[in-house]
This record gives structure tokens, C-alpha cells and sequence, in this order.
């Protein structure tokens, strides 16, 4: 079979779903700890009854305290990875974590235009919670430049929606005007998580096709952050790949991710997980 009839299999594959399970791709960094990336991400499917399935971009050796060492997967072999599981299994909705090096945003942004992978959730991972730097310069700028445009969806917190915007934000007008910004550069929507702004409530912002939503719920207090963007991401892949609408998705990921905080996981001494699998 030559590459061209590979692509087209693929897509057929990907468009037939005989077991009625919905599937989700996540293509995203290892966390040795088990609170944030790959981990982080498959458990939300898992809650969620969604069929995960994962390429893996990097590998690295972290715990609740951080991160101590990071190994990059060749752009090519995450290719194949993604290759691999959507020419068997399929894929209803796929999301993309840490991405590390410009080349391996690259080579994502080649195979889902490839495979015409479905209800692309960005997560603008570049800073892991203790404050270790995930993605470089370069990959920055071909996020910007190639995946947004590809994305049903990007859902940067405050300090990454700075970036992607390149303006300041501290206050829910600028999560507005960041979002539009973000907007421009291709997605079809943004959502930007208000977390990081002080105050007894988090916003987040929603701008869905020139509509904005606004999602309020109580700050969490305590230990259980470690993942909580990884989750939030994950469980609005697991909505779309249901086939959920995307208001209705956001709001059910936040109050997922939320009882999630609530029942964290007390393990390590540093940021703690989050129970994925608190609903009964």
C-alpha cells in the first residue's frame, strides 16, 4: 500500500465507529508523577466513558515537585504513533498537549491535515506548574503561526493567553479582548481560564464564533492544582468526541475538573493530582 492509499484508509477508518465507544486521541508528554499529560489526559477519557488512545511527544522524569529532566520523541515517530492508532482504531477528537520543539508542532500539524482529524482541542502547554519551561521559542511562533488555524478549540490559562495575544491581561475585559485575539489567529473558538487573576471566583471566558460565555464557579483552595489544565482540555476532548455541544462541554469540564481539585489525591509534597475519577 503506497503512502496516499495509507492516508485515505486512515480517514476511512476514522469515519467508522461499528462499537458505538466514542474515541479520543491525545498527543501530548509523558508525566512520570501520573498527574498531568499523557496520564492526566487518558484518565479524563476514562471518566468520561470516552476510548482513549495516545501519542506520546516527550517523555519526562517529574513528581509533584517538578520537573527534573525532559527526552523529546523524534517528530517523525510521533507521526507514526498517530499513524498507527487512527488507521485501526479511529478517532472522534483529538487533543495536543506539551508539543516541546517547533518540528514536532510541525509534524502534528502535517498528519491532522493529513488524516483530517476531527474537533482539534489545543492545549497551549509552555510552562509545566512548577515552573518549568515545556515548550521553546520556536514552537511558540509555529503554534501561533500552523495549529491555531487547525483548532476547534485552544484553551490557554492567563499567562499563555499573554503570550499568544502578546498584551497583558488582569481583568476579565482583557480575557475578552485576549480571546479575540487569539481568535483571529484561526481557531474557531478560544477559551481563556481565568485561574491565574485573584479573586474569591474564577472566570472563564468562552468566545465560540463571535460569541462570548462566561463560565463562574468557586476557587478551589488547597494542594490539587498539579494537571489541572491537562484536565480541563482532556474533558472538553472527551465532550466533542461524544458529540456534545461546546458551551455545554466547557461547563461540564469545569465542574468535572473542580470536584476534581476538591477531592485531590494526597500524594507528594509538592502540587498534588486530582482525583480523575471522583464522580461515582
Amino acid at each position: 500500500m503506497d503512502e496516499d492509499d495509507a492516508s485515505v484508509e486512515a480517514r476511512g477508518v476514522m469515519t467508522r465507529n461499528s462499537t458505538g465507544r466514542a474515541r479520543a486521541l491525545t498527543i501530548a508528554g509523558s508525566d512520570s508523577g501520573g498527574g498531568a499529560g499523557i496520564q492526566a489526559d487518558l484518565k479524563t477519557f476514562a471518566a468520561f466513558g470516552v476510548y482513549g488512545t495516545s501519542a506520546i511527544t516527550a517523555l519526562t522524569a517529574q513528581n509533584t515537585l517538578g520537573v527534573t529532566g525532559v527526552h523529546v520523541v523524534p517528530a517523525e515517530f510521533v507521526t507514526a504513533q498517530v499513524e498507527a492508532v487512527v488507521s485501526d482504531i479511529g478517532c472522534d477528537a483529538v487533543k495536543t498537549g506539551m508539543l516541546a520543539t517547533s518540528a514536532t508542532v510541525e509534524a502534528v500539524v502535517a498528519v491532522v491535515d493529513a488524516l483530517e482529524l476531527p474537533n482539534l482541542v489545543v492545549d497551549p502547554v509552555m510552562v509545566a506548574k512548577g515552573g518549568d519551561r515545556l515548550l521553546d521559542a520556536d514552537a511558540v511562533h509555529a503554534v501561533r503561526a500552523s495549529l491555531l488555524r487547525r483548532a476547534r478549540i485552544v484553551t490557554p490559562n492567563v499567562p499563555e493567553a499573554e503570550v499568544l495575544a502578546e498584551i497583558r491581561i488582569a481583568s476579565r475585559d482583557d480575557m475578552r479582548d485576549a480571546a479575540r485575539r487569539i481568535a483571529a489567529l484561526g481557531p474557531a473558538a478560544v477559551l481563556v481560564k481565568g485561574g491565574h487573576l485573584p479573586g474569591a471566583e474564577v472566570v472563564d471566558v468562552l468566545y465560540d464564533r463571535g460569541t462570548f460565555h462566561e463560565f463562574v464557579g468557586p476557587r478551589i483552595e488547597g494542594r490539587a492544582t498539579h494537571g489541572t489544565g491537562c484536565t480541563m482540555a482532556a474533558a472538553i476532548t472527551a465532550g466533542l468526541a461524544l458529540g456534545r455541544a461546546l458551551p455545554e462541554t466547557v461547563e461540564a469540564a469545569k465542574a468535572y475538573v473542580a470536584g476534581a481539585m476538591t477531592h485531590g489525591v494526597p500524594v507528594g509534597r509538592g502540587h498534588q493530582p486530582l482525583d480523575h475519577f471522583w464522580q461515582p
